[in-house]
């Protein structure tokens, strides 16, 4: 008998969970907080109503990203096999079969949206677009330069579109732009990383090869530029109103504090993984911090 006919069928099925979280990559969940942005940016993030529908918005969005990522792992298994840490995926170190990882995304993808169609057809449509570019994204557009950005960008705008549109709360021309303008910072900054890490990413993301140094630094600075711009415009639309609503004129202080910080990271080096970088520098945790806190209370007391 064989070594895996001879493991219990308990353990089997334990390992097997095991990697099926992993393949559904927990760590990156936490993107599905946009849909939260619209309504509390309204002030209505404290209705029981409102915040039922962005958390429904928010589960359906998780389980549409847990397809895409099964897939893409299917797809890049070949190349990830050869990368020092990639090679430990479930599909790339032979835990987990492709075919259960199809089977995976088409269960996650239909829960999905099941979910989503329960808050409308405008948050539905989204979920829908969602999928189709991130899929699109997977199957070709992660090799076309300038475009891979986009896409990736794209879900970010997709999910802060759906958390309005769940909720019933206009979405405003800023919104969406400082969404984007955001969204493409952050991925500029992790390409930028990825493309000075090592030679190992290059091999497992082709597409980095045909990126230079300075267009990504020039596309990262338009980024930083446009997000600053937009929040800028939206936040001192509100000088010389009440007191409470100059606190969002004042947020601008720590949110720009905080691109440029994430800026300097990635100009040295860092920035691969933006959701550390955004947790464990002192200087962007206490700009998180006060923004979340002058915008909260000029919202929920304007």
């Amino acid at each position: 008998m064989t070594e895996l006919q001879q493991r219990p069928a308990v353990v089997l099925r334990t390992s097997r969970v095991r990697s099926l979280l992993r393949l559904s990559r927990p760590q990156q969940w936490h993107k599905a907080i946009m849909v939260y942005a619209a309504p509390a940016a309204a002030g209505v993030i404290d209705q029981p109503y409102a915040l039922l529908r962005a958390t429904i918005a928010a589960v359906a969005f998780t389980l549409l990203s847990i397809a895409v990522y099964a897939l893409n792992d299917v797809r890049d298994a070949p190349d990830d096999c050869r990368h020092p840490t990639k090679q430990h995926r479930p599909i790339a170190s032979g835990s987990l079969s492709p075919k259960v990882a199809i089977a995976w995304a088409a269960i996650t993808a239909a829960a999905g949206l099941v979910v989503i169609a329960q808050l409308g057809p405008p948050t539905f449509a989204l979920g829908v677009a969602y999928l189709v570019t991130q899929m699109l994204y997977v199957y070709g557009l992660k090799h076309i330069a300038v475009v891979d950005v986009v896409a990736v960008a794209l879900g970010f705008v997709l999910r802060a579109a759906a958390g309005a549109t769940a909720t019933g709360v206009p979405v405003s021309n800023w919104f969406l732009l400082v969404s984007l303008f955001g969204a493409l910072f952050l991925v500029a900054g992790k390409r930028r990383a990825e493309r000075g890490a090592s030679t190992a990413d290059a091999r497992t993301r082709p597409v980095l090869a045909a990126y230079t140094a300075a267009w990504l630094d020039q596309l990262t600075t338009v980024a930083l530029l446009g997000t600053c711009l937009s929040y800028g415009l939206w936040a001192f639309q509100y000088l010389g109103d009440d007191v409470y609503r100059q606190l969002l004129t004042v947020s601008f202080l720590p949110f720009l504090t905080g691109l440029l910080r994430y800026g300097f990271l990635v100009s040295t080096g860092r920035g691969e993984l933006p959701e550390h970088e955004l947790f464990r520098d002192r200087v962007l945790v206490i700009a998180g911090v006060s923004w979340a806190a002058l915008v909260g209370i000029g919202v929920y007391l304007a």
